[in-house]
């Protein structure tokens, strides 16, 4: 059966204020951000799709401040937190929106397919589930190379349901892979509620992994301290030789499945209700008492920053036609 180790991090405070505060402006950075692709993907200037992850920062930030450079992820079509967690500069992720050579996967990919392989980012991936067999294989690798490696793979509840799911924790379980499944459950399969897509209460989808004899850990997806103590645990447990581990985070997806979503599948007085008490960023401002003026000092700066990334990105290369084909293998 499967340990579950449920409030990881909950309790005395085990991560000092100095490294909250980094979570901080860290999570600040994402959602400002992620406001500010919103932005210019509604004024026109953003080619392709986007989606954001306003809600989900604390995951993002926690998860990946626990993880060592030489570890990998891969995330999912909702990929930009994870990215600029994962040790992108935001210069790099706005180029990449922009569809510029200059951007981490070089124009080629932008929002849904988000790589920096130096940083240790395989890639997100659009198809729903479609990072996990990856995660395994680079996992596997770590183990016949006896590298003191962890492979890392971000999706959410719906994944849960698709086969390469079942057969991806099937295998990592049965080789004792050193790998990470952080389950982002946000209660929602793009449009769809959990209570249509799963038999399992939304709380309990993390008995999924008493099918496979696998390590449970569960946290507050919304506790920045939790997530990242619980990620240390799953990481140490993964590394041991004792084989991989579901990390069940329960979140709230703040916003729409995509930009322009109007989310009529949504009960708005509920959502307006999840903003108002569930919000990563302002739990963890009103856990460090920032007064309005650090606030609003940290806030400019953040501010600053991603308009520069906006500037860099505008100022970038377009790609040459002749190379639209290239690392195109099918």
């Amino acid at each position: 059966m499967a340990t579950v180790e449920e409030k990881a991090g909950s309790g005395d405070k085990r991560v000092s204020e100095g490294t909250l505060r980094d979570f901080f402006r860290e999570m600040l950075l994402i959602r400002r951000f992620e406001e500010k692709v919103e932005e210019r993907f509604r004024a026109g200037e953003l080619p392709g799709f986007l989606h954001v992850a306003i809600g989900q920062e604390a995951i993002a930030t926690g998860v990946c401040a626990a993880l060592a450079r030489e570890d990998v992820i891969a995330s999912t079509h909702r990929a930009h937190g994870h990215t600029i967690a994962k040790g992108t500069h935001v210069n790099a992720v706005m180029a990449e929106l922009y569809g510029k050579t200059e951007g981490c996967s070089g124009g080629y990919g932008g929002s849904m397919h988000l790589y920096d392989v130096e940083v240790g980012n395989l890639g997100a991936n659009a198809v729903v589930a479609g990072g996990i067999p990856g995660i395994v294989g680079a996992a596997l690798a770590f183990q016949l190379r006896g590298e003191k490696r962890v492979a890392v793979a971000f999706f959410g509840d719906g994944a849960t349901n698709t086969g390469t799911f079942h057969e991806s924790l099937n295998l990592a379980q049965l080789w004792k892979v050193p790998a990470v499944f952080v389950l982002e459950n946000n209660g929602w399969a793009e449009s769809t509620p959990n209570t249509q897509h799963s038999p399992l209460p939304i709380d309990e989808l993390g008995k999924r992994a008493a099918a496979f004899g696998m390590k449970l850990i569960e946290a507050d997806g919304q506790d920045v301290e939790a997530v990242h103590l619980a990620t240390l645990a799953a990481r140490d447990h993964a590394l041991s030789g004792k084989g991989p581990v579901l990390l069940h985070l329960r979140t709230y997806r703040l916003t729409g499945h995509f930009v322009g979503d109007p989310q009529v599948y949504r009960d708005k007085d509920e959502l307006k209700r999840e903003r108002e008490t569930k919000d990563p960023i302002e739990l963890l401002r009103a856990r460090l008492e920032l007064s309005d003026e650090d606030f609003e000092a940290l806030d400019a700066e953040i501010t600053a920053e991603v308009e520069a990334s906006v500037e860099f990105a505008k100022a970038g290369t377009d790609p040459a036609p002749e190379d639209a084909l290239k690392h195109v293998y099918a």
